[in-house]
């Protein structure tokens, strides 16, 4: 894929970020580009969800400078943010609905906040888009707390598609979700990158995940991009850092798995 300028949705250059006296990013650079599937990866506390906060415009860095979609975001009026805002869509680590709307209310949200339509039109959208997730006819109906996790994870999905976006930001989407609910969640990835052809920037543990769905993978660690690259890249890269972590990845799903002859249990058989 080239890498110009028009290639890149996000560009972050010498970001630092820190929090009284603790340093999370130290001259940290990135680009995301076009019609890619980033995922960002590293051991914990290596800043991942604060570099995700700081896409998103939920926090600024303490210096440094990022663009989204050209725009310098140190720059930017409220209104501009806002306008910035309506371009992505985010799928939070746990979901994120309302418990108290109904889950085709959830999904109809973002459309009654930022358009004019009429709510019989949103509800048509939001019970469209939740079909395009795989959800059941009447899921809509329900509430968040009737759904079981994978459910969840596609009505937040629901949500997170529902104005078209160009740019689509994943926290750890299959956190939590059994073997089966995880493949689901990897084809659901891959089918709707294929459908909108956008952008998107996951967070995750999961090496399941990033070998089948990601592009590129950046690896977080000592307060910077320690390398980027595919996965058969970087599975042969010889920083330590980054051999140390897919080799305590392996062995985390190694340990996690369970016997064929023992019930699986759905929250513990991936150690996120």
């Amino acid at each position: 894929m080239p890498n110009n300028n028009e290639d890149i949705v996000i560009e972050m250059q010498k970001v630092c970020t820190r929090f009284g006296s603790q340093t999370v990013h130290t001259d940290l650079d990135l680009d995301v580009r076009r019609g890619e599937i980033l995922a960002i990866a590293g051991g914990s506390g290596t800043g991942k969800s604060v570099l995700l906060r700081e896409m998103i415009l939920l926090q600024r860095p303490t210096s440094g400078t990022i663009k989204l979609f050209g725009e310098d975001t140190s720059t930017l009026t409220d209104a501009q943010s806002h306008r910035l805002r309506q371009r992505w869509g985010v799928l939070f680590q746990h979901g994120g609905l309302f418990s108290s709307l109904t889950v085709r209310d959830n999904v109809g949200l973002p459309l009654r906040e930022h358009s004019a339509l009429d709510s019989e039109t949103i509800d048509g959208i939001a019970e469209w888009k939740l079909s395009l997730t795989g959800l059941p006819p009447g899921t809509g109906l329900k509430t968040p707390n009737q759904l079981s996790g994978g459910m969840l994870k596609r009505a937040a999905l629901a949500r997170a598609i529902a104005l078209d976006p160009e740019l689509l930001f994943l926290d750890e989407p299959t956190t939590g979700l059994d073997p089966t609910s995880s493949a689901g969640v990897d084809e659901l990835i891959l089918r709707t990158h294929a459908l909108y052809g956008l952008t998107i920037v996951m967070v995750t543990h999961d090496l399941d995940l990033l070998w089948a769905v990601s592009d590129r993978v950046a690896v977080l660690g000592e307060g910077r991009v320690l390398a980027v690259g595919s996965m058969d890249e970087l599975s042969q890269h010889q920083h330590p850092i980054i051999k140390s972590y897919f080799v305590d990845q392996r062995a985390i799903i190694s340990k996690s798995k369970v016997r064929p002859d023992v019930p699986a249990q759905e929250d513990t058989w991936r150690a996120k």
